[in-house]
């Protein structure tokens, strides 16, 4: 019997057809999530409190798509100031249990709240008194039933045709994932700094470089008002920054002394004069405190780009505690 050819259908009606599949997906999705939040209670809370509590690792853990979701979850967690690991709940069986300790919490996914595969875990968290934080979608199951804080997911209904395929319920999953770990991060005060501190490469440890972790602190270019300009072109070559700042006697940054300046005092009596007629009154500085990425902003704005920034603790008088040159940003990775 010959195979009958496939239907033809037009491009239009094959993205009409693509953009309904996954319009309902984002629809069923959207909606489980709103249910979630609704029905959220005391037991969120309670699950907070014992993963701060911890003094180990959360141990995440899930069998199949709920286990690639945990993974995730751990990965979360890891990355925003709480220190976790995923075991697979299979592996655990054949030797991983020895990852999990008294001063570890657990925390397993499964929608249906029965999968076979999680019964040792289960287990071996109940006969080491190791806190079980159970998310499911059944709060009668063997996970929810034994778990010492139950996270009940709502009755929601998968977005695959056959309404099979785990879609909505692991959405739902990530979802109050990513909740507990911001919650974490916000009961911790988990801050930018910290957050930097994990995440040194790419682009989101550039985002975060402070101008305190870049900027050069020793043998800064200063010079007195009354330095004759002989001298100050000593210091601005020797010094490497092509520039000079000028302080009071308190210290205070009052001045600075570019190529700019020496070209606009340019004339034969330049060498005789001093500092404080050259330089340029009230320069820009920044805190040490300030972004780097805003400090290269702050030095590429307007017309007149400036090439070193001197850096001042604002919370003394205005000393100059440091120096950044815009090399120094391109180096970090700034553009």
């Amino acid at each position: 019997m010959p195979i009958p050819k496939p239907k033809q259908i037009s491009l239009k009606s094959r993205q009409d057809t693509d953009l309904k599949a996954a319009r309902r997906v984002l629809r069923f999705a959207g909606e489980a999530i709103e249910k979630l939040s609704e029905n959220l209670n005391g037991a969120f809370s309670e699950a907070v409190e014992i993963l701060v509590g911890v003094s180990g690792r959360v141990v995440v853990s899930g069998m199949g798509k709920s286990g690639h979701v945990g993974r995730k979850i751990a990965a979360t967690l890891s990355s925003t100031g709480t220190p976790a690991q995923f075991v697979h709940p299979a592996e655990a069986s054949h030797g991983d249990l020895g990852s999990l300790t008294r001063a570890d919490a657990l925390l397993i996914l499964s929608y249906s709240g029965d999968t076979e595969e999680l019964s040792d875990l289960i287990t071996y968290a109940k006969r080491f008194s190791i806190p079980l934080i159970g998310m499911a979608g059944n709060s009668g199951s063997a996970l929810l039933s034994a778990a010492d804080v139950a996270l009940v997911l709502p009755k929601a209904q998968e977005a695959c045709p056959m309404g099979l395929a785990p879609t909505t319920s692991t959405t739902m999953m990530l979802a109050l994932g990513d909740a507990l770990a911001v919650a974490l991060m916000e009961r911790r005060g988990f801050s930018t700094d910290q957050y930097r501190d994990l995440h040194p490469a790419g682009a989101l440890g550039r985002a975060l470089i402070r101008v305190s972790d870049i900027m050069h602190a020793d043998s800064l270019p200063l010079i007195k008002p009354d330095t004759v300009m002989s001298d100050v072109l000593i210091t601005m070559t020797s010094a490497g920054f092509g520039v000079a700042g000028v302080v009071a006697d308190d210290g205070a940054l009052i001045g600075i002394i570019t190529d700019g300046d020496l070209r606009r005092h340019m004339e034969r009596e330049l060498l005789d004069r001093r500092a404080r007629d050259v330089m340029t009154a009230k320069p820009k500085t920044v805190p040490p405190g300030m972004l780097a990425a805003e400090a290269l902003a702050f030095m590429n704005e307007g017309a007149r780009k400036i090439t070193c920034l001197f850096i001042v603790d604002t919370d003394q008088s205005p000393r100059p505690i440091g120096i950044l040159h815009v090399h120094d940003c391109l180096r970090a990775g700034l553009r």
